[in-house]
């Protein structure tokens, strides 16, 4: 059977993957911006948090028992929808800070996969007070539970799946590509919408995702909105693969984008 969908392990590695700065929240005091959320090898996320203030405090009264913290990370849509949040992940777990002969070696293996700025802002003289630049300390949160919810519903992971799991190959283009579809290719959607249910298309359909098992799109109208998969006859891994796939669900029967000779 041709899986047609992400698993919720994918779908939390490419919603991590996509995500900005995402906010930490430890009872007691008000939420913090943390902009490096990155999975480790042992299962732990990687982790900056202000330096200076009550949260690195708390961290460090806490000892070797660790602070009990919440990592959200939110998957915003890239084109301005009613509903613009797609999907939130939540990290439960506890939170220790990186002992400093540890922090050189893990800013290197997080940089090599993800070089954030804002590493080099982590335990160094290198943040500029007079431009509002944040001193960073690195943090390690050991998970406890992970959920991801959408319009679906809510589903817990495995530390194991999601260590297992690879972010979408196509997720750090998505944006760019689902603006360009709705800006210069309204006649590939509404291509794609004559595959909706009837009772669908009389709504506003607009691009709201795009993976390698296909392509998703949002139809809002007055009774709300309605999320639609369409999914390609099999996963594709590269772009040659997504454009025939895209092109068999317009119905288009030159996969390669050939036109027929004239006789």
């Amino acid at each position: 059977m041709s899986v047609t969908a992400p698993t919720t392990a994918e779908r939390i590695r490419s919603a991590c993957a996509r995500a900005g700065g995402a906010m930490l929240a430890v009872e007691g005091l008000e939420p913090a911006t943390t902009p490096v959320h990155h999975l480790l090898d042992d299962g732990s996320f990687a982790i900056t948090i202000p330096a200076d203030g009550l949260l690195a405090a708390m961290v460090v009264s806490a000892g070797s028992a660790g602070a009990q913290a919440v990592l959200e990370m939110t998957d915003y849509a890239p084109l301005p929808l009613r509903e613009p949040v797609r999907s939130l992940v939540w990290i439960q777990g506890r939170m220790f800070l990186v002992p400093d002969g540890e922090i050189a070696g893990m800013l290197d293996m997080v940089a090599a996969d993800n070089p954030n700025p804002a590493l080099l802002q982590v335990n160094t003289g290198s943040a500029d007070a007079s431009r509002g630049d944040t001193r960073y300390a690195l943090a390690r949160l050991e998970i406890e539970s992970v959920v991801v919810a959408d319009s679906t519903g809510a589903e817990s992971v495995g530390v194991g799946a999601l260590l297992a799991a690879r972010p979408d190959p196509f997720c750090g283009l998505e944006s760019c590509w689902l603006r360009h579809l709705e800006s210069a290719h309204r006649d590939v959607v509404d291509r794609l919408a004559t595959r909706l249910p009837q009772t669908l298309r009389s709504g506003r359909v607009r691009p709201l995702g795009l993976d390698r098992y296909g392509v998703q799109l949002r139809v809002e109208d007055e009774s709300g909105d309605h999320d639609v998969r369409l999914p390609f006859a099999k996963p594709v891994d590269d772009v040659t693969g997504l454009s025939q796939a895209i092109r068999l669900l317009m119905g288009c029967p030159f996969l390669n984008g050939l036109r027929a000779r004239r006789i």
